[in-house]
């Protein structure tokens, strides 16, 4: 399963080689837009884009981006959650040992 983090586009960093600077979540990091160009890449910065493993894979609107992005916090408590029951799990069977 592919899994695409919504992020910001913020600046262009190489034309030449269709590459940009994404904001995730408030962590910057660089992206190639090569499979989302239709135009000019200026047009992209502060457009939302899903990135996966470094490349822009779509264009989504903001709505999408952060509605994303709150699926993405719910799944990660999620998977706290089961760790956190895990390791309870763990400790219990150890005391009982």
């Amino acid at each position: 399963m592919c899994l695409g983090i919504p992020g910001q586009i913020t600046a262009i960093t190489d034309a030449g080689r269709q590459m940009a600077m994404a904001d995730v979540s408030g962590v910057r990091r660089e992206v190639s837009l090569a499979p989302v160009v239709e135009g000019p890449l200026e047009t992209l910065v502060g457009q939302w884009v899903l990135i996966h493993v470094g490349f822009a894979m779509a264009v989504i609107d903001e709505d999408e981006a952060h509605e994303t992005l709150e699926a993405l916090r719910g799944l990660g408590e999620a998977q706290e959650t089961l760790e956190q029951m895990a390791e309870g799990d763990k400790a219990f069977g150890e005391a009982r040992s």
